[in-house]
């Protein structure tokens, strides 16, 4: 219930702030800026990046949602995970250009098959590579890797490694807790929700994978997958 009560106080503290900048920012638009057409672009526009925050904000709770209540269910389709990381990268090129970010796949040469819900696996590592352009962009490389696992249970090791800042060891344990932030404006600014990590864990639990962060200040961060073989 403590859970639940934080939960919702936060969800709603996340809409709230942005929501109280559009209704601001109306009044002004209908009061003294109604006939300054620079202040009304600048305005609108401003408007629109807190109308796109609170739109993926709400896309992330609802993905957050209906992944909770599949948490017990199994995935039992097949999918091929080489050609997924494949997808991803791709889907992220233009981004990672834009941060002059250069990202390697490294990739066994054959297929790599396991039992899952292919919509969420590109889930996970869309919003892990994200992560690493975001907030590792300074190190000018992310690495992406698919290796045979070397821990009993698993069979297959996907990681995400990125050269940057790093993370100070204190707030790696809480990476996954939902809303939790190392640096809540700056995490805004890059357009984050609070929520890509919660999700990742949630939907790894789903298919009875491991997931693992591991960050040093100035050493950059390393996430690793385990997943189950087919």
């Amino acid at each position: 219930e403590a859970l639940r009560t934080d939960f919702i106080a936060n969800a709603s503290h996340e809409l709230r702030t942005p929501l109280t900048s559009l209704l601001g920012f109306i009044e002004t638009l209908m009061g003294p800026a109604s006939r300054d057409t620079a202040a009304q672009a600048r305005f609108l526009e401003i408007m629109r990046t807190h109308a796109l925050r609170m739109s993926k904000l709400i896309d992330d709770l609802l993905s957050l949602s209906r992944i909770e209540m599949r948490q017990h269910l199994r995935p039992t389709t097949s999918v091929e995970l080489a050609s997924l990381l494949r997808e991803v990268e791709e889907g992220l090129q233009t981004q990672a250009n834009d941060a002059g970010v250069a990202v390697t796949l490294d990739l066994p040469p054959g297929p790599v098959t396991v039992t899952g819900d292919r919509d969420e696996l590109y889930e996970v590592f869309e919003n892990l590579v994200d992560n690493a352009l975001k907030y590792g962009a300074g190190g000018g490389k992310v690495e992406i890797a698919l290796v045979p696992a070397k821990r009993q249970g698993y069979d297959w090791l996907v990681s995400v490694a990125d050269f940057g800042e790093g993370i100070e060891t204190a707030h790696v344990p809480r990476l996954t807790e939902r809303f939790y932030r190392v640096d809540a404006e700056s995490s805004r600014k890059k357009k984050g929700t609070g929520l890509g990590l919660a999700i990742v864990k949630h939907i790894v639990t789903r298919h009875r994978g491991l997931l693992s962060i591991r960050s040093k200040i100035g050493q950059g961060t390393r996430v690793e997958v385990l997943l189950p073989g087919r």
